[in-house]
């Protein structure tokens, strides 16, 4: 009986003789279960029983944070980090996703053919999630101390909207509040073809233009007459401007990092009220941000072109202001960091060439976050694009895919 228990243990922990059909498993499990931010955990519970029905050597601990978000991790704390996030970025519910989609139809199932896979939310971030899990697996066989973690609420969100705003609460900040530091963390996220060792930062910017409510039968009794709705493009036209000079003032020639910024939302009354006219017009823009950035100076000068461009026409009785939230300030994983190093060997053994240089890069993920706790990381993954179908679903190359099972294994099992 001892032999045939050391004999069935063997053959769970021997390495995937098809990782690419583990990753396509994975997949097809995660598309049934939906995970958008904050609400992580019915995903978290659900995954974490599938693999321990599959792999059942290894301990899944789901742990919660907030009201309904969850991660989901296992093998060695002291270990490497290999992380990637549960969340994805659109929700997948039409109706709460249809103000930015424009489609009140569900998105298609997962489609798998020989070369690819396609399905929503695989750039943000299932597939590379499903990649590092598999890599974890593998490296686990393998005996390698390392720790795999996936946790919610990795997208980036203001906390600007509703009054006042509320606390950011991610799961990659409710792990490391529980867990030990790791010496090295692998980001797992879709992105350019090569590694990067700098990440930019994130902000966001409200933009706020109030006058005084009024009444659209009666359209002077706004201020301004009309009300803000109608003098919008003075406003929109300026934060252009501001976005014009930000990205020529912001540039980071030397690094892999770019500045990028843009409008995300703009908002003004109630659509089952628009007999009346409103008193606020929001903006809310969204801006990528290198290392030096003063956040508050960015913030002023947005401030200081709107004004500007309320002070002599219908918006001059309006007020203006500029609300803060930033995300996390760029930073950098020195490049001669052993984890680098680990990084690009591994890149040199998968593809027989150094990683291809890259500069400009404005993705900004959980890196910063890890980074800003002293944690040297590094970020590679596959790339994605959106389906010319329905850019709700990604598509991606599952010989990629492959690769980057294949190059972290690599990193998680180096000695």
């Amino acid at each position: 009986m001892a032999s045939r228990g050391r004999r069935l243990g063997a053959l769970l922990s021997a390495p995937f003789t098809d990782a690419g059909e583990e990753i396509v498993r994975v997949l097809q499990f995660l598309d049934g279960i939906p995970a958008p931010y904050g609400h992580e955990s019915a995903a978290a519970v659900y995954l974490a029983s599938w693999c321990t029905a599959r792999w059942p050597w290894i301990e899944w601990t789901v742990e919660r944070y907030g009201a309904n978000g969850a991660n989901l991790f296992a093998g060695d704390p002291s270990g490497v980090l290999l992380y990637s996030h549960l969340d994805t970025s659109l929700s997948g519910d039409p109706a709460e996703d249809r103000a930015i989609t424009g489609r009140s139809g569900a998105p298609a199932v997962l489609k798998v053919t020989p070369s690819q896979v396609e399905g929503f939310g695989l750039g943000v971030a299932r597939a590379p999630a499903a990649a590092a899990l598999v890599a974890f697996v593998s490296a686990a066989s393998r005996g390698a101390s390392a720790r795999l973690l996936l946790a919610g609420s990795g997208t980036h969100r203001s906390t600007l909207h509703g009054s006042g705003g509320t606390a950011r609460a991610t799961g990659l900040d409710a792990y490391l509040a529980e867990e030990p530091r790791p010496p090295a963390a692998i980001v797992a996220k879709c992105g350019p073809p090569t590694l990067l060792w700098e990440e930019p930062g994130a902000l966001y910017l409200r933009v706020r233009v109030q006058g005084r409510h009024g009444a659209v039968l009666a359209r002077e009794s706004a201020t301004p007459h009309g009300g803000v709705i109608a003098h919008a493009g003075p406003v929109i036209e300026a934060i252009e401007r501001w976005r014009t000079a930000y990205l020529a003032s912001a540039a980071a020639p030397g690094t892999q990092v770019g500045p990028a910024a843009g409008i995300g939302s703009l908002t003004a009354g109630r659509p089952d009220k628009p007999d009346l006219l409103p008193a606020l017009l929001e903006a809310g823009v969204y801006v990528v941000t290198v290392p030096g950035a003063a956040p508050h100076a960015i913030a002023a000068a947005l401030r200081q072109e709107v004004a500007q461009a309320c002070a002599d026409g219908p918006l001059s009785a309006c007020t203006v202001e500029v609300e803060l939230d930033e995300v996390h300030p760029a930073a950098v994983t020195p490049p001669d960091a052993p984890i680098v190093r680990a990084a690009r060997a591994a890149w040199r053994d998968e593809f027989g060439a150094d990683p291809p240089p890259i500069t400009g890069w404005t993705g900004s993920t959980d890196g910063v976050v890890l980074r800003a706790h002293g944690i040297d990381t590094v970020r590679l993954g596959p790339t994605s694009a959106p389906s010319p179908d329905d850019p709700r679903r990604d598509v991606l190359d599952r010989g990629a895919l492959e690769a980057c099972t294949r190059l972290y294994t690599r990193l998680l099992t180096r000695r």
